[in-house]
């Protein structure tokens, strides 16, 4: 397999691949592929009938393969070298592999698990369970003349400074991650109008963008929400953008893919708080 960079010349190729995919965990979007690519140094190569994705940096391991996986894996087991290692790999490969690949080696991957909710749940937020969420949600709405804004080129500006004070509050320079999620979002704001099918939301108060939200289809009844950042002097900021975006601009979905909480506890508790349906599960596979 020859491994190149990741080219926005070839993602409708890419897509076409992915939506061959029985099952789309938000790892394999496009726009989380080009948008951490040089972060992961993630490189790709279209061979076998599939895309293969392989992360260098910090360390070298690949993906799951990508594209239609009602193949006969125990011919393309036979020529690829080994051991190989697998991460982010969705349940429903993971099982096709124990079944043709015996001896693999399988592991959970509960960091890597997306969340899964009901959009009409988290429009309406409705009942006990939601009651703290649709609070906060009110007393933004009657304490704040806010404009919602659909999210075209002409606010990727408001929203890159809107960013660049989250991550002065949020010092960013003192936490790796968060100044690795920095540069991913600043290179998808970037080529925003270049990547096909990214939408999302701002709401802005006295001209000043104070939360943005930016999402894509991942099957025809859900979406994925790849980021979501709200200006933390604004009580109920987020509990706002979540629901306004879903219940203006994203209402025709069933499901919203929430991502990953990648083991941290905080965010774990954050998404658990919005009370998930499912859970979009994720494995590490070792071909031995």
């Amino acid at each position: 397999m020859n491994f190149v960079n990741i080219a926005l010349s070839r993602q409708d190729e890419y897509n076409n691949f992915f939506c061959q995919c029985t099952q789309k965990a938000s790892d394999y979007s496009l726009a989380n592929i080009w948008g951490w690519a040089e972060e992961y140094g993630i490189k790709w190569s279209f061979a076998y009938d599939l895309v293969w994705l392989k992360q260098t940096r910090p360390e070298e391991v690949f993906w799951a393969p990508v594209g239609d996986w009602d193949l006969d894996w125990r011919k393309i087991y036979s020529r690829i070298k080994k051991p190989i290692r697998f991460i982010r790999v969705p349940e429903k490969l993971k099982q096709i592999w124990l079944e043709q690949l015996p001896g693999i080696m399988v592991q959970e991957s509960r960091d890597h698990w997306d969340y899964l909710y009901l959009v009409q749940e988290l429009i309406e937020l409705k009942g006990n369970k939601f009651h703290k969420k649709k609070n906060l949600l009110n007393q933004f709405v009657k304490k704040y003349d806010f404009t919602y804004v659909e999210l075209e080129q002409t606010y990727i500006e408001h929203a890159l400074a809107l960013q660049t004070e989250w991550c002065l509050w949020k010092e960013c320079f003192n936490s790796p991650a968060l100044d690795a999620e920095n540069k991913v979002i600043i290179r998808i704001f970037h080529d925003f109008d270049k990547i096909k099918g990214l939408f999302g939301a701002g709401l802005l108060v006295d001209q000043k963008m104070i939360a943005y939200t930016v999402a894509e289809e991942l099957e025809p009844d859900t979406l994925v929400i790849h980021f979501e950042k709200g200006c933390p002097n604004y009580k109920g900021v987020y509990q706002a953008i979540n629901q306004l975006f879903l219940k203006n601009s994203a209402s025709g979905y069933k499901y919203v893919n929430r991502e990953q909480d990648l083991g941290e506890l905080g965010l774990r508790k954050a998404k658990e708080s919005y009370h998930p349906v499912g859970y979009l599960k994720k494995y590490e596979v070792i071909w031995k």
